[in-house]
């Protein structure tokens, strides 16, 4: 089938058209490239632009009539940056989105997979979070986040819209070719953050909140592979009708983790492990918007995608390795 990705040259984006293509799959791509390099397209369908350019999307519809679904990963994700720069984010996240949520109703291509957030769930006791628990997102990044899912919770009761959200955990890694990866020159991500100091190119990782109400006092996350993630997608668009059916509703949201819960400090012990080599380690108080974190129950997930995560932090931790020595290559920049 073809599914259109908006966001394809990004991170997870680039990773999930690679996996839609080792499925059997043809992804059609629509990027800004406001931050997704160019050389992650690759020789893809690609058509450069804005998911809110009504005329543009008539063309990709008009040229690929036979799109069965789309995977809407376009968004600004920095968290410190949408506590400076809130309009943008509302901007982009949310006013483009619905004009591309009407928009693709009204060409006839209703079904759409939505990359959500785990970051909007309150802290809960244990820190297992299921779908249906309290919800508190502390930052405009995933208060746009959870915007997009009630305006898709809304417009699939009202239209013949179809919507299945992914509350993503924390992606880490790359792709397994090592073709894609981290590309910001400095990651926010925790992973990419310890690659640098690792590589000698920060003088040390600096661990963000070491108070949290923790078993050790540092954050916790549930660090799901890149490609897990991915294929997580092409399991979806593959079942997008069954899910719905089997949940008997026009829209639905669902956990994407590993269903383990995984301390900051414990990031850093086994990214020493596999690195072989101690990384200098700073403390810091907590960023703005930063949360304490959750990890995800996946119940959901096995049973009505039949799906669950396969590779390790470990993993991970390896293939993030391994693409942070290769990315000068591709990019360009270390």
């Amino acid at each position: 089938m073809k599914v259109l990705v908006t966001g394809g040259a990004g991170y997870i984006g680039s990773t999930t058209c690679k996996a839609l293509e080792a499925a059997g799959h043809t992804p059609v791509v629509l990027d800004s490239l406001l931050t997704g390099p160019r050389v992650f397209v690759k020789d893809r369908i690609f058509y450069e632009g804005d998911i809110a350019d009504r005329d543009l999307l008539s063309r990709v519809v008009e040229e690929h009539p036979d799109i069965e679904s789309t995977i809407h990963m376009a968004a600004r994700i920095v968290v410190p940056e949408s506590v400076e720069q809130p309009y943008e984010y509302y901007r982009d996240n949310v006013a483009k989105s619905l004009t591309l949520f009407d928009q693709l109703t009204k060409l006839g291509k209703p079904r759409v997979l939505f990359s959500s957030s785990a970051s909007l769930y309150a802290t809960k006791d244990g820190f297992e979070v299921t779908e249906v628990d309290p919800l508190d997102p502390g930052s405009p990044y995933a208060r746009t986040k959870r915007v997009m899912e009630m305006v898709l919770t809304d417009m699939a009761a009202a239209t013949d819209l179809r919507a299945i959200s992914l509350r993503y955990f924390n992606p880490i890694g790359s792709d397994p070719d090592l073709e894609s990866g981290i590309y910001a020159r400095e990651p926010s991500h925790v992973l990419g953050q310890l690659v640098m100091a690792a590589q000698g190119l920060k003088d040390a990782f600096t661990i963000t909140g070491v108070e949290h109400p923790t078993r050790d006092g540092t954050g916790i996350r549930d660090y799901i592979h890149v490609w897990d993630l991915a294929e997580a997608h092409v399991r979806a668009v593959e079942t997008f009708d069954e899910v719905l059916a089997t949940v008997d509703a026009p829209s639905t949201i669902i956990n994407v983790g590993t269903g383990d819960g995984v301390t900051v400090r414990e990031l850093v012990a086994s990214f020493e492990r596999v690195f072989g080599e101690q990384v200098p380690v700073r403390e810091a108080p907590p960023r703005p918007g930063d949360a304490v974190g959750a990890f995800a129950n996946v119940d959901k997930a096995r049973e009505v995608l039949g799906w669950t995560a396969s590779l390790t932090i470990d993993d991970a931790i390896a293939s993030a390795l391994a693409w942070g020595r290769k990315r000068k290559e591709i990019l360009g920049y270390e």
